[in-house]
């Protein structure tokens, strides 16, 4: 992806609002359920939390790629206005750190006092350090840890360059942090959310997942789920006793150099020229997971848009098998059901 940055956001564009029927054009009515297992051992720590946990996410917003980034973050903390939920997450590639940029942040920030960052790869494109992100963004550090209501969230920063680095957006958990990891997941009573940019398991997963799986399935008697974004798609999957859900992008989909295309019209592309490497989704995707102890269920809730222009198949894209037209590439986040 790129590395140049695009127009700054406005207070203009902050303060659009979007008439009610624009904000639930992609509620939830109608989609189809699939459901997905917890670990069976995980019961026992579902206990430590007394009442249902609702956790905001949205992923990918890339403000810095798309003309209409602050609408899209609108959309989004308008709804979680309606849900109400225990905390925010935005989970990377998010926007640079910049001053032109602070709209977009202290929005986020403001909107909730567990607003919570996760760094993605591209927070570093605007010429800063992983660690000057963390900084600017108020983090507790680039991995950390975080308890909503006795719920443990553990955060990791998976962009980390592993000894062969040869270039290119690292994706890697170090052994300090994985020294980390591994205290944390010993000493958390949990239940424990895992929480990263890049996947851990699945398509796009870093470099050494197997290790990182090897060592949440030691803790599989606390560990509900991990969670990611980065890969713009809606997929799940699963690892031993764990899943490793994969929440799609808020924006689009990312296609590449060949297979540039026009979703919008010329003026729009003449100030933001990245979006021609996309395929747009026309409304902003976004979830919210609903843990609830009661009945041992994370519910993830749906929400559905079209794509603006031509979707990647129609571009000509080819299908691979964990990665298909349709299925997980889509502009769309699906309901599921995460049972014991």
């Amino acid at each position: 992806m790129p590395t140049a940055s695009s127009a700054a956001c406005t207070t203009n564009r902050l303060m659009i609002r979007n008439t009610p029927s624009r904000r639930h054009f992609i509620q939830a009515t109608g989609m189809a359920t699939s459901s997905i297992l917890l670990p069976k051992p995980v019961k026992a720590a579902l206990k430590g939390i007394k009442k249902p946990i609702k956790i905001g996410l949205i992923a990918d917003l890339h403000q810095d790629i798309m003309h209409d980034g602050p609408k899209r973050l609108l959309t989004f903390l308008d709804a979680m206005k309606e849900e109400k939920p225990n905390a925010l997450i935005q989970l990377g590639d998010f926007a640079y750190p910049s001053e032109k940029n602070e709209m977009v942040t202290k929005a986020f920030e403001k909107a909730h006092p567990k607003a919570m960052h996760v760094l993605g790869n591209h927070e570093i494109d605007g010429g800063h350090s992983f660690d000057e992100v963390a900084k600017i963004w108020g983090m507790k550090g680039r991995y950390y840890t975080e308890n909503i209501n006795g719920l443990d969230l553990v955060v990791l920063d998976a962009n980390e360059k592993p000894a062969n680095h040869k270039g290119g957006y690292p994706a890697h958990i170090g052994e300090k942090q994985l020294d980390w990891l591994a205290g944390k997941l010993k000493t958390l009573k949990g239940p424990i959310l895992v929480i990263s940019h890049q996947p851990l398991a699945g398509p796009s997963s870093i470099d050494n997942a197997e290790e990182v799986q090897a060592l949440l399935n030691t803790a599989a008697d606390k560990v509900l789920l991990a969670v990611n974004g980065h890969t713009h798609i809606d997929h799940v999957s699963r690892v031993g006793e764990l899943s490793y859900l994969h929440v799609n992008s808020a924006s689009y989909k990312w296609v590449g150099g060949s297979y540039r295309n026009k979703s919008y019209p010329d003026k729009i592309h003449s100030k933001f020229r990245w979006i021609e490497y996309t395929c747009p989704y026309s409304d902003s995707l976004f979830t919210t997971l609903t843990i609830d102890p009661a009945n041992g269920r994370i519910d993830v809730k749906g929400r559905k848009s079209k794509w603006v222009g031509k979707s990647p198949s129609q571009l000509g894209i080819p299908a691979k098998p964990d990665r298909t037209d349709g299925k997980e590439i889509c502009p769309e986040i699906r309901n599921r059901k995460i049972t014991s």
